[in-house]
């Protein structure tokens, strides 16, 4: 056997290993007498040789708890990696050898796993030399001896999880940084959502700000050959390169560098049919004074404190004439006064097209509502522009709640938190921008949520761009009568609600467990997999090309065309408790497993927005795809029933034990634990947690319904569509009474 490295682990991390609590480490320590001793560490807080610690799982049944996501995780918070001149160079290099590693084959990768740690290191140095040239700064990558652990765990990952997961997991140290350094991923939905307000597919696509690649990402799935990125964060744009180079197509140009895109533009050659962006906020220190005469300013020198602006020129700089650039800005870039000639002058020349208002939380910062900026470079000799769309998705998302509310309660389990619903966000944009950029002069809007504004009532002494004032100045457009039945349509729809509530707040048959509270015997997810007692499924990004073969889901090898029209189950989705409403093109769907009725889903995610974690699939949703960043656990009806199943698995607890992380919390769905019971006795459960989710589907539809109709009346009220009614109220009936004495004023 190949000497294989080994390391020292805290009592917590040996409860990450094992899927349990901390107190029951401490339990295993007080009760059995072979646990292992401390090899390190001090009394308090003593630290266990590893494998000696894996010995001792398996003989107890504990040691497949942690899957190989989480063994690297687990080998990486236990080691460093250093390059040869002895800086610390974190997970730099390993980003590289992921891009190596997803090229081979799964025996290969295997062979490569065993080898001894000396020969395992030469091994990953020489596969992540063969694809150095595809990543900036990628030569120079040594490895040794003491890194064999981290490599291993690699291998391993890459073979059974894919390379996209394992690039995941080596991130999530950047991540838990981020906060300090203000790198932030792009979330998905609204990477999606910058990429389709492009026209059409843009064959060439830049990122100045490139960050992960997300937003590249989301070009290469939109049809674009050429991706082309920058970010000043070396280890940023390696992250970048390694991502883009596994998920696009085969094909594609992929060309990403390393440098400040302000200072030291590395494509001042390239002219784009597109810029996606979302650049850093609040930056003074972007090269003010040194960039005063840069003839990317063609709209204006940026004030010190407009750093947005600076990049939105940037962005300008390297469009073709008639191509389209967006960005993803803070609001104070629409409205703060030392941006005003510059804004002034993008609305003068017709650069600036439109302007999309987004819902608080849409991405970091997720206390304030960020805007999207589409802009188009001038044609010479083109059409005069003459007004410039503005559109309040998070208005629109409010307003629209009612026609989901009105549906009654979903058939599945699922609270609908404060997360977002993409799918209404995406739609409100894309509608408004499809229709106006086909024909600006016939744009009718929509009261309140979209409208297009002359260029000349905006180049007054403020050139305010922000679109919840804009927007809002046509809600007195509104039909009085139209408003007024609307709000007593709701009304009413609140009031059906009400009732529905109290007799789901009327189920009354819970028990007291008796003088403690009940204990069971628990298994894992992954030891009823192993039983047969339900089926672990995932999903594989659409195009992956992690190692050569379609295994991802294996799903029989569909054609993607025969499932290309079939909706997806994302995260959002279930913690809305709403139906699929993913994009097809976000995942494989020809490996892309069909969710049928009876599957419980669970979020991958355990953070941003809670919610609920897990949902019963209804016959309703059957049919849709499995979309990313979900887990689907489809039980043998013989032996677990499915509200029972849902139940547990989405428990507080147990999300919290089968978790890791810290600002971004992943779950290993094979660490969830579920307790043994006779189906007898879990249908009992299931039928209570299905009771459970009714009271909270219809305590969300009426607090929607609530605010809804709180928020026509209102803004009926101040609008002027709605009066006051004339019939003497019970107020103006009843005498008015001061503080101590009965007397009328």
């Amino acid at each position: 056997m190949p000497q294989q490295s080994s390391a020292q682990v805290t009592a917590a991390e040996i409860s990450r290993i094992a899927g349990v609590t901390r107190a029951t480490v401490s339990n295993w320590r007080r009760r059995y007498d072979d646990f292992p001793e401390p090899s390190g560490g001090a009394e308090s807080s003593p630290l266990y040789d590893l494998e000696t610690v894996r010995t001792w799982l398996a003989s107890r049944g504990y040691a497949s708890a942690a899957s190989p996501a989480e063994e690297l995780r687990t080998t990486l918070r236990l080691s460093t990696h250093s390059t040869s001149d002895g800086d610390d160079a974190g997970t730099a290099d390993l980003l590289l050898l992921v891009l190596a590693a997803a090229r081979r084959t799964p025996d290969q990768l295997t062979d490569a796993a065993r080898l001894p740690d000396t020969d395992l290191a030469v091994r990953a140095e020489r596969d992540a030399a063969d694809v150095a040239d595809a990543v900036p700064g990628g030569g120079g990558v040594r490895f040794a001896d003491t890194d064999a652990a981290v490599l291993r765990a690699l291998y391993v990952c890459v073979r059974d999880e894919g390379g996209q997961a394992t690039l995941g997991v080596l991130a999530e140290r950047e991540l838990e940084d981020s906060a300090a350094s203000g790198a932030y991923r792009t979330p998905p939905p609204l990477a999606d959502l910058l990429a389709r307000l492009l026209p059409d597919a843009p064959a060439r696509v830049l990122d100045p700000a490139c960050g992960s690649g997300a937003l590249l990402e989301a070009a290469a799935r939109r049809g674009a050959a050429e991706l082309y990125g920058q970010d000043v964060l070396p280890v940023q744009a390696r992250r970048s390169a390694v991502s883009l180079l596994l998920t696009a197509p085969p094909g594609t140009t992929v060309s990403v560098r390393a440098a400040d895109s302000l200072r030291a533009d590395a494509f001042p050659d390239l002219t784009a049919d597109a810029v996606l962006c979302n650049p850093p906020f609040g930056d003074r220190d972007w090269g003010h004074d040194e960039l005063a005469y840069d003839p990317r300013w063609a709209y204006g020198v940026p004030a010190r404190a407009e750093s947005e602006l600076a990049w939105v020129q940037h962005s300008l700089a390297h469009l073709t004439p008639g191509g389209h650039a967006v960005l993803l800005l803070p609001p104070a870039t629409a409205g703060r006064a030392s941006g005003r000639r510059v804004r002034a002058e993008l609305v003068r020349s017709g650069a600036l097209r439109a302007v999309v208002a987004l819902p608080v939380g849409a991405s970091v910062p997720f206390h304030i509502g960020l805007q999207i900026w589409i802009l188009q470079r001038p044609e010479p000799g083109g059409a005069e522009r003459k007004s410039v769309l503005f559109v309040d998705t998070a208005e629109s998302s409010a307003a629209d709640a009612k026609t989901d509310a009105r549906t009654g309660p979903r058939t599945r389990g699922g609270s609908r938190s404060a997360s977002l619903d993409w799918a209404r966000v995406t739609g409100r944009a894309l509608d408004a921008w499809h229709a106006f950029a086909t024909d600006p002069d016939a744009f009718e809007g929509e009261p309140g949520v979209a409208r297009a504004v002359d260029v000349v009532d905006l180049l007054d002494e403020t050139v305010d761009l922000t679109p919840t004032r804009l927007v809002r100045a046509s809600r007195s457009e509104v039909d009085p009568a139209k408003l007024a039945a609307e709000a007593d349509a709701t009304r009413r729809n609140l009031v059906k609600a009400a009732k529905s509530l109290g007799r789901a707040a009327g189920y009354d048959d819970w028990d007291a467990a008796g003088s403690s509270a009940r204990e069971w015997r628990t298994a894992t997810a992954a030891d009823l997999a192993r039983g047969g007692a339900l089926t672990l499924l995932r999903t594989t990004p659409e195009g992956s090309r992690g190692r050569g073969d379609d295994d991802g889901a294996g799903k029989g090898g569909r054609e993607a065309g025969a499932d290309a029209a079939r909706p997806v189950f994302t995260g959002s989705d279930i913690s809305r408790g709403s139906g699929p409403t993913g994009d097809p093109a976000t995942v494989r769907t020809d490996t892309a497993p069909v969710i049928a009725a009876g599957d419980v889903l669970v979020r991958a995610v355990a953070s941003g927005g809670g919610g609920a974690m897990a949902l019963v699939v209804g016959e309703a949703e059957a049919g849709a795809l499995l979309g990313p960043h979900v887990h689907l656990f489809r039980p043998d009806p013989a032996r677990l029933d499915a509200w029972f199943l849902a139940g547990f698995l989405g428990a507080e607890d147990n999300i919290a034990g089968a978790s890791t992380g810290s600002t971004v919390l992943n779950v290993s769905p094979g660490r969830l634990r579920v307790p043994l019971l006779p189906l007898e006795e879990q249908r009992r459960y299931g039928e209570a947690f299905r009771r459970v989710h009714e009271l909270r589907a219809e305590a969300q539809r009426a607090t929607r319904l609530a605010e809804e109709t709180a928020r026509l009346l209102a803004g009926g009220l101040t609008g002027g569509q709605l009066l006051p009614s004339s019939r003497e109220t019970a107020a103006d009936a009843a005498p008015v009474r001061g503080r101590g004495d009965d007397s009328p004023h």
